[in-house]
């Protein structure tokens, strides 16, 4: 079952205090941004999150999961929890701060063909 736009849009309003926030379709899928980040991942209407050491001590208990076949188990945030914005908000915030920046895209070099 793909994820609904809809879904991926209220989450992106309950962390938009956590930074910029945005949310990019991958794969049929939500990736999660914050600060040009990848914090999560929406897929098959269930919330997923980076495993950090932060977001695992600011959680307790978790539940891990892989969103997708072959994928790293993440973080799985239950549906209720998705209605308390402060909660997901500073699960976000811990989670984006303890992630490296992403590394900046090398342009494309052209290949030139020697001509025979």
């Amino acid at each position: 079952m793909a994820t609904k736009q809809s879904s991926a849009e209220f989450i992106v309003e309950q962390i938009g205090g956590a930074g910029h926030v945005t949310a990019r379709k991958i794969f049929g899928e939500y990736g999660l941004y914050c600060d040009g980040k990848l914090v999560g991942l929406v897929c098959d209407e269930r919330l997923f999150v980076k495993p950090t050491a932060a977001g695992r001590a600011y959680l307790g208990s978790v539940t891990e999961a892989a969103p997708y076949p072959g994928a790293k188990p993440c973080f799985l945030i239950a549906g209720e929890a998705w209605d308390d914005a402060d909660w997901l908000m500073e699960l976000i915030k811990r989670t984006a701060a303890e992630l490296p920046i992403p590394a900046a895209k090398k342009a494309g070099r052209r290949r030139v063909r020697a001509l025979p």
